[in-house]
């Protein structure tokens, strides 16, 4: 597998970027723990949904709520922040950029699957520097900061199978959009990918598919439509767990200065080698 751009951080980090990681990957902990119990005992229950782009794209009040708790909770421990998240968009414009997902796999919530996450994430200067995913149900909290990565406090090293043949492989690719723009040739790519892996899954939530490549449950990730949100945080865990991933600028030429402007991604569990994944892959991020 090509691994450019995949290892974090760049340079070796100073004890003042150190520290100042470790605090603001307790921040984030704090942040998705804080809507845990809300989020939890809404989950199977009534609730008013709405939608955003399409019938497809759906959002609850329990999303709204959820990500309101969480950017108090960070003004509160740190002032100097800027917050995008997915509901309220852009609020604030200090030093720290936070990328905010109350939950990841909205859908998922709604029809009452569990497969669904908060994912929250920091970024200072263009880099993500801290990041948690915690699933609500399985009560796993995974994060990583400049020094590693971690599940419920213990030490995540991400091992994969090592050949395609062997492994798991998570995508949502083709969505019905996909569909809609890109014809046969994406039932040909999807069809590729089933006879290359062992297995296949669509479970429906980026940030949570790919903490489980962190923790080597799944063996590797694809998504071609992904926002910073979804994955800001799952994209330094995975890496800081010793997997990789690959950010794929869809539909566009070169890659962006920042890791998270880009709209696709491969991820592998570490050790894993699938080649074909990833020319699939940049065939599907070329087309757009």
């Amino acid at each position: 597998m090509n691994t450019e751009a995949t290892q974090a951080p760049r340079t070796r980090p100073t004890p003042e970027q150190r520290g100042e990681s470790q605090r603001l990957r307790g921040v984030a902990e704090g942040a998705a723990r804080a809507v845990q119990e809300q989020l939890r005992a809404a989950f199977r229950t009534s609730m008013s949904i709405g939608h955003k782009r399409d019938a497809r794209d759906v959002v609850t009040e329990h999303d709204k709520r959820a990500e309101a708790t969480i950017s108090t909770y960070i003004f509160e421990h740190v002032p100097d922040s800027r917050l995008l998240g997915e509901e309220g968009g852009s609020v604030g414009e200090g030093r720290v950029s936070w990328f905010v997902d109350p939950i990841d796999g909205t859908s998922n919530f709604v029809d009452g699957i569990a497969f669904w996450c908060i994912s929250v994430a920091a970024a200072i200067d263009g880099e993500v520097v801290a990041g948690a995913i915690l699933d609500p149900m399985a009560d796993d909290l995974f994060s990583a900061d400049l020094d590693g990565a971690w599940l419920n406090g213990e030490t995540l090293h991400s091992v994969g199978a090592p050949t395609e043949g062997e492994a798991t492989l998570i995508t949502g690719y083709p969505n019905a959009r996909q569909l809609e723009a890109h014809g046969a040739p994406a039932l040909g790519d999807f069809a590729q990918l089933v006879l290359a892996f062992r297995a296949l899954r669509r479970p429906g939530s980026a940030a949570l598919t790919l903490a489980h490549v962190a923790a080597g449950w799944a063996d590797a990730a694809a998504g071609f439509n992904v926002n910073p949100w979804d994955i800001c945080a799952a994209d330094l865990i995975v890496r800081q767990a010793g997997g990789t991933y690959v950010p794929l600028p869809v539909g566009q030429s070169e890659r962006l200065d920042a890791r998270y402007l880009h709209k696709g991604y491969v991820a592998t569990a570490g050790d894993g080698r699938y080649p074909k994944l990833m020319a699939i892959a940049r065939d599907i991020a070329a087309r757009g």
